[in-house]
């Protein structure tokens, strides 16, 4: 039996191709379905030609790694997830990570620290994350060791003169207070953009880049709209977190790359500018946070 074209299980169909050729700055393609010379032929029938792969862990980072080495169009980004590392230190029991653990310590955060940095000096690895800080599923007791593990990071970017891509979850106030306590790398990218308008001027006056993911298309999620209507043109990224994160009208089934359009048309619906014009700024802004 066929599947409905309604089932949250089937892709959503092919967008109408970008006339200007885009970026998703941030994906997961060991998450998707399909191989990854799949996904990114069909991104590139769409006029998605550069993919930014992230690593949420150490064998994430290793393929997001290995796959950068395989594909010219492919940009690596490597770290521990903000709730990554707290389960290195206090194990994962419940095995919400795929990986049941039991407590590591801090010996076994650095010795996955160290295999991030030796990760993020190779040249197709363009960033250091996602990194940063969440608040919504890992709780109070893994507060301090997220923090520890965040500066380590930007620490790791910095020498590395590599981009830091942030997760931030629940936590604006204190990953802003960090990112300026421990000096934020020159290219530092905010992932699925979360706050409102005054947490985007801010990042704004400090060089931030911000990029905007599915929700911004949401109808309820107005202040993300309001955020990016005064984040700066040359500061504006584009996202899927794909599987995760599909833009309206196909939220709840699958995302990937070559849904990327759909997201760029609601952003420049919402900036009141032509499609190509927000494509080429998005384009050049890509290219210069990640240094390709």
């Amino acid at each position: 039996m066929a599947a409905k074209d309604d089932d949250r299980s089937t892709p959503p169909p092919l967008p109408a191709p970008l006339a200007v050729a885009v970026a998703d700055s941030h994906t997961h393609l060991d998450m998707q379905s399909g191989t990854p010379a799949e996904a990114l032929a069909k991104a590139a029938s769409v006029g998605v030609t550069t993919v930014v792969q992230v690593g949420c862990d150490i064998p994430g980072s290793r393929w997001a790694a290995a796959l950068a080495a395989e594909f010219e169009q492919v940009h690596a980004a490597v770290a521990l997830h903000p709730n990554e590392a707290p389960r290195i230190v206090l194990g994962d029991p419940d095995g919400w990570s795929g990986q049941r653990r039991s407590p590591g310590g801090s010996t076994a955060l650095d010795e996955a620290l160290a295999e991030i940095d030796r990760l993020a000096a190779l040249p197709q690895v363009r960033a250091v994350g996602e990194t940063g800080l969440d608040y919504f599923r890992t709780g109070p007791e893994g507060v301090d060791i997220q923090k520890e593990s965040f500066r380590r990071h930007i620490e790791i970017a910095k020498r590395h003169g590599k981009a830091l891509v942030i997760h931030d979850r629940d936590a604006h106030d204190d990953v802003i207070e960090l990112l300026l306590e421990e000096g934020a790398p020159e290219r530092t990218v905010f992932h699925c953009y979360s706050g409102d308008a005054a947490m985007a001027k801010v990042c704004a006056e400090h060089g931030w880049y911000l990029s905007f993911a599915g929700p911004v298309t949401f109808k309820a999620n107005q202040p993300l709209r309001d955020a990016l209507a005064v984040t700066p043109l040359d500061r504006v990224l584009v996202e899927t977190d794909a599987p995760f994160l599909t833009p309206h009208p196909y939220r709840g089934r699958p995302n990937a790359p070559y849904l990327i359009p759909v997201t760029v048309r609601s952003m420049a619906d919402t900036l009141g500018l032509e499609e190509s014009t927000l494509a080429t700024a998005i384009a050049a802004n890509t290219a210069r946070a990640f240094g390709y």
